[in-house]
């Protein structure tokens, strides 16, 4: 556990009662906090008391006037579409309002880190899509190469549970941008951008507002190095931000393109990952064959891991070494069996449309099953990425609302997972691949993303009985 520094002997108000919301608890009194909290639910009250917790509801009379912080989980909207109630309370009374996220770094190396002969980095990624395989690739060279590393935020564990980085060591942080927009402090070493597409843009106000809870990540305290995908534009002004000119080598440009310009630049193109040092080549590695990375977006997250690793000072041959051995996450691209021939591919973490484009692009003749919750920011994306498949398997509630964006694509409005893996199994042939990615969030159906990935997984298991 990281403790909390800070706030001895102060009342903080701990709202939200899950994961991050617990450990920050604790976490805080393991500082010295007075902590109470409070939870909209039952149980997540009943929680608390049972750790000892006193509950303090927020939205009785005179509620803020004996706390110093209100502390948040991320899934609490603060700002749009609507502050929860509490929120509200809080800024009301001037009291300021942070995450777990923020204290991490408020209180991360304030103990004897003096000690050290190598202090421990924090490694920050963030970005629409490739953020969990990024983060996770990232600490799987750095164990590799035996360097001690830890994962945590949105993979792995709460930044506030891991335990005290070592000498030398490595925390890999994954940040949604829930986390980064109210974060009040950001300090990592180095900061990565994979990439930004329309995603959660009801909770942010729009692309506008979406962009700057991310670009936080790299101006609250400005990284030492930043790794930052150019392949759109806001990543293209993110890099103009943070360069001093052309030249400047705290600075790593990530692209599916040639670049040009005397600086720091990694480009992925034809499965080929090229490392650019003023205008040269300086090392290359052939990612086509790479069983955990397939697909272009998933060499652009190799890029940025690489970019990292470069940055912590690791030879190329090391890094290409680590990525043979990648097995790749769960729901990500995920090769989950090959029955007569057809491949059954779980990308059940698509839930936007880029990210399904990007899994469209990975493969060929490929039974598509899409469909699900449709997210802000619209369709339109698709129209161009479907030359390769076969037949669309349409699924969730609005299933043939959904099949109105496919165009001229032959689909079948199928309804449930286990209709849609039946049928694609029954009409697929050898060499095509049956690819889950479905261009929308799960909740019309399931609990998480996680869980119809496991439905997936499960009927495809099924076929091989």
């Amino acid at each position: 556990m990281i403790p909390v520094m800070g706030f001895e002997g102060q009342r903080i108000l701990v709202l939200g009662l899950g994961r991050s919301g617990l450990t920050a608890a604790r976490a805080l009194e393991a500082g010295g906090a007075e902590v109470v909290c409070w939870d909209d639910g039952e149980a997540g009250r009943a929680r608390a008391e049972a750790e000892g917790f006193p509950l303090h509801d927020p939205m009785r009379a005179a509620a803020f006037e004996d706390v110093v912080c209100l502390v948040t989980s991320p899934g609490i909207p603060h700002l749009y579409p609507a502050p929860h109630r509490a929120i509200a309370a809080a800024l009301a009374a001037g009291v300021p309002v942070d995450n777990d996220v923020g204290l991490f770094f408020r209180s991360l190396g304030q103990g004897d880190w003096d000690r050290f002969e190598v202090a421990p980095r924090i490694v920050a990624v963030t970005g629409s899509n490739g953020k969990s395989t990024t983060s996770a690739l990232i600490a799987h060279i750095l164990k590799e190469a035996g360097v001690a590393c830890q994962l945590a935020g949105n993979i792995g564990r709460g930044v506030l549970d891991i335990d005290p980085p070592v000498d030398g060591g490595v925390v890999v942080v994954e940040l949604s941008s829930y986390q980064t927009e109210l974060a009040r402090a950001l300090t990592p070493d180095i900061a990565v951008f994979t990439n930004l597409s329309p995603d959660h843009l009801d909770r942010h106000g729009g692309m506008g507002g979406y962009f700057a809870a991310k670009r936080r990540l790299f101006a609250e305290g400005g990284p030492e190095r930043a790794v930052i995908g150019v392949d759109e534009v806001e990543g293209q002004y993110l890099a103009g931000q943070l360069s001093e000119g052309p030249g400047d080598g705290r600075l790593i440009r990530v692209a599916s393109h040639k670049l040009s310009g005397p600086g720091w630049d990694l480009v992925t193109r034809k499965g080929w990952l090229s490392e650019m040092r003023k205008g040269r080549q300086v090392a290359s590695i052939d990612l086509r064959g790479v069983p955990g990375l397939p697909g272009a977006h998933n060499h652009q997250n190799a890029a940025c891991a690489y970019g990292v690793c470069r940055a912590l000072g690791f030879a190329p041959r090391v890094i290409e070494a680590a990525f043979a051995s990648f097995e790749g996450l769960p729901h990500r691209s995920q090769r989950v069996a090959e029955i007569n021939g057809v491949s059954y591919v779980n990308d059940s973490k698509a839930t936007n449309v880029d990210a399904a484009v990007k899994a469209l692009g990975a493969f060929r003749r490929i039974r598509w099953i899409c469909g699900g919750l449709e997210k802000d920011g619209g369709m339109a994306a698709l129209a161009g990425a479907m030359g390769d498949v076969v037949k669309a398997y349409v699924i969730g509630r609005e299933a043939e609302a959904f099949a109105l964006h496919l165009g001229d694509v032959d689909a079948e409005i199928c309804g449930d997972m286990g209709t849609a893996v039946a049928r694609a199994a029954a009409e697929a042939e050898a060499g095509d691949t049956v690819l889950l990615a479905p261009a929308a969030a799960s909740f019309d159906q399931y609990d998480s993303f996680e869980a119809r990935g496991a439905d997936f997984i499960a009927q495809v298991e099924k076929l091989g009985r």
